[in-house]
């Protein structure tokens, strides 16, 4: 559990849902996480992000800033993605 009283599968649960209509993957191990997210037709891994430490996440405030760098790190992933295939 982390320390804003989260379970971990309702972290994952928040987590995984705001990726939707992509498949998002969250795994806890230990006290780090690892967020996979699979873009549902290609089955392509379009961002995987490890090691994220869960006694960091001690806010809404922190999660939601988790989540906004992770749906960042997307954007900013997607385009390079699409024009090395263009190439």
């Amino acid at each position: 559990m982390i320390a804003c009283t989260l379970s971990n599968l309702e972290l994952r649960s928040i987590i995984e849902s705001t990726f939707l209509p992509k498949r998002c993957n969250c795994t806890v191990i230990d006290d780090t996480m690892t967020v996979e997210v699979i873009d549902p037709v290609t089955e392509r891994v379009e961002l995987l992000a490890t090691g994220i430490k869960l006694d960091t996440l001690d806010t809404s405030r922190a999660l939601s800033e988790l989540i906004a760098r992770l749906h960042a790190e997307l954007k900013t992933m997607q385009p390079m993605q699409l024009h090395a295939l263009a190439s």
